[in-house]
């Protein structure tokens, strides 16, 4: 665990690694940044054109068009061009549903599917440049109207569909789309959810929605509305059986995809289709070192852009086999997950600190009776991995002999920017750190005044040239893209991450530069004070807000849960104190540590920090739709409020 100063600066950074062999890593990616355009140019080759390019990069700070001139299909990419190999008969996906039920969307059918769906969404008029809503649980047909969207031409936006009508309303309102596409049902925890009634509802409110198309899940009654609802089966049932791909200029969208964000509206980024293919065809070779005989499972939602890139596009475009699961990751079971793994011989896992720290809390048993040794691969995504889940994931899951690609990158990013590249050759690898910039990313970390960080020196990661996965704008709001993401740094993308360097280039994230807690006029990063709680061997998962002060500006309040074998106590929170004044310094013990069972955390697994501080703070929580269980907000409640009253 790093030690940290009053000052936030890291001082003692871990030194413990993992080895494998390297190769010339670094020289290749010092010529992929000295000249961006011809590395990514030979990149982009890899790609099915239908017309190559007239200019590789039209770089107008801070708007970028990638590839420009050149014509291509994302659906054809990623199914078409295997109807021709051996891969046409290979499973795509293997699909589990929360209840047990099961099924294998080979290739070829995976092309069917998408050329009849096409065909529907042709019959009901949509043409090119129309946006298309999705807003549907993980079943194989959220890809299918992903991929025929795209091969007409046709902008999708997916909406994670845990999120309210009010939430779905706003981004069918700001896309204008056209169609909304849905099921009558998803499963959660083994209840069932009505979406096609939260469709209903929210579409009161958007006058560009023509039609909605239901996909049938259950065989009971829906409200269908004569005129503008169809049943996905039946809009395709005479569809044909192939729908030509159009092809697209490269800076034509593929989506947008709207960040969730906390207050205010939605920010819908918008991914271009030439450039965001060949960015994130590239780092699913890169970081996952794909084989044909892969059975790969990235954990996330397809609500997400880690949905979007590395369980649609990335994988598809390689013919991996991908695993696809609709439920919780401790529903039925709490070692749902290694069945799940043990059942396909699943070989590269990829997740989020959050889900790892919750499965550490059931202890090493439950893993331990499951056979995972078909692992080679494991990777983490969504935010910074503390080193003591690190550890975890490694010895416990990876049996010590899985290398862990921990991977940064954003919604806006379109794909992975910091990360090991095993296909590239691997560095000695440290708890808790991404490494280093994946080819042709030029990431710095800067201090306020613009100059970058002095190693070891806490500062906001930078991009300093522009990549293909790069998104173009924010739709209909291009001077908020301007603002937020490239006038605090001129000509640079602001992350809007704080990050440190170590003595060996290494990059160590280190959260949100807007999560940081001001205690007696010295900075303080939550995840810093979250990582010093986790790395005391009773603490599964901890969350860390702050609570105005009248002599301090801030206190520091924790909400902890425990792993199993651990009981709350008063002596408890005061070595929790004690550990982490030895870990980071007096400055960050916090005021306040409350035990919970659960934290509140998103349907996606992140812990809604927002809410902690809410409470906390005494403030209003706000929507909370977007939770996994409700009930962990009464709970951290509950536990504020006795402590209040004690």
């Amino acid at each position: 665990m790093a030690e940290r100063e009053a000052a936030g600066e890291l001082t003692n950074l871990p030194t413990e690694t993992r080895v494998w062999p390297i190769q010339n890593y670094l020289e290749y990616f010092q010529k992929s940044i000295r000249d961006i355009e011809a590395f990514w140019s030979q990149i982009g080759h890899e790609l099915v054109w239908n017309r190559l390019w007239d200019q590789v990069l039209e770089w107008k700070p801070p708007f970028a068009r990638w590839f420009v001139g050149g014509l291509v299909n994302a659906s054809y990419n990623a199914v078409d061009r295997h109807m021709s190999t051996w891969r046409k008969n290979k499973a795509a996906y293997l699909w589990e549903g929360e209840a047990g039920d099961r099924r294998t969307v080979t290739y070829g059918e995976l092309f069917r599917e998408v050329n009849r769906f096409a065909a529907g969404l042709r019959k009901l008029g949509v043409k090119q440049g129309d946006r298309i809503a999705l807003y549907m649980p993980m079943i194989p047909e959220l890809p299918i109207a992903m991929l025929a969207s795209s091969r007409i031409g046709a902008i999708f936006t997916v909406v994670f569909s845990g999120f309210s009508v009010g939430a779905l309303a706003s981004r069918i309102q700001d896309s204008e789309a056209r169609v909304v596409v849905t099921a009558d049902l998803g499963f959660r925890r083994g209840k069932s959810i009505n979406l096609k009634e939260i469709v209903d509802e929210a579409v009161q409110t958007t006058p560009s929605v023509e039609h909605v198309v239901v996909f049938r899940r259950a065989g009971g009654e829906i409200p269908m509305r004569q005129g503008r609802d169809i049943w996905w089966q039946d809009l395709v049932k005479d569809a044909s059986n192939f729908v030509a791909p159009e092809p697209l200029e490269a800076n034509h969208p593929l989506y947008i995809l709207y960040t969730s964000g906390t207050t205010g509206r939605p920010k819908g980024a918008v991914h271009s289709t030439g450039g965001y293919l060949t960015y994130v065809y590239a780092t699913q070779k890169w970081v996952f070192d794909v084989k044909d005989e892969d059975v790969y499972w990235c954990t996330a939602d397809i609500g997400w852009v880690t949905g979007h890139s590395y369980i649609v596009f990335g994988p598809l475009m390689h013919g991996v086999t991908s695993v696809m699961y609709e439920g919780v990751l401790d529903y039925p079971a709490p070692d749902h997950w290694w069945q799940i793994v043990e059942r396909y011989g699943v070989t590269v896992l990829y997740t989020t600190p959050t889900a790892i720290r919750t499965l550490m809390k059931f202890g090493d048993e439950l893993p331990r009776q499951h056979d995972l040794s078909s692992f080679r691969l494991l990777g983490t995504v969504g935010e910074p991995i503390n080193p003591a889940a690190w550890e975890w994931y490694y010895r416990v899951i990876g049996q010590e002999r899985c290398p862990i690609v921990d991977t940064w990158w954003q919604t806006e990013t379109g794909g992975i920017l910091i990360s090991p590249a095993p296909n590239l050759g691997l560095p000695l690898l440290k708890p808790g750190s991404a490494t280093y910039p994946l080819p042709g990313i030029d990431a710095d970390v800067l201090n306020e005044a613009g100059a970058t960080t002095a190693p070891g020196e806490k500062g906001y990661l930078v991009i300093r040239k522009p990549w293909p996965g790069m998104f173009m704008t924010l739709y209909k709001d291009p001077d908020r893209y301007r603002q937020v993401y490239w006038e605090k740094f001129p000509g640079l993308y602001y992350a809007g991450d704080y990050a440190v360097r170590d003595r060996d280039g290494y990059f160590w994230l280190l959260g949100r530069a807007d999560e940081v807690l001001k205690v007696a006029g010295h900075r303080l990063g939550t995840i810093e004070i979250e990582d010093a709680l986790v790395s005391h061997p009773a603490v599964a998962e901890a969350a860390v807000a702050g609570r105005p002060d009248t002599i301090k500006g801030e206190a520091i309040v924790a909400f902890v849960t425990l792993r199993q074998g651990h009981n709350s106590s008063s002596a408890l929170v005061e070595a929790l104190k004690q550990h982490v004044r030895k870990e980071i310094g007096p400055i960050a013990t916090p005021e306040e540590i409350h035990f919970v069972s659960s934290l509140p955390k998103t349907r996606s697994g992140k812990i809604m920090r927002r809410v902690v501080k809410a409470v906390a703070s005494n403030r209003d929580i706000g929507d909370i739709t977007t939770l996994e269980d409700e009930a962990s907000v009464e709970e951290v409640k509950q536990a504020f409020s006795e402590f209040k009253s004690a």
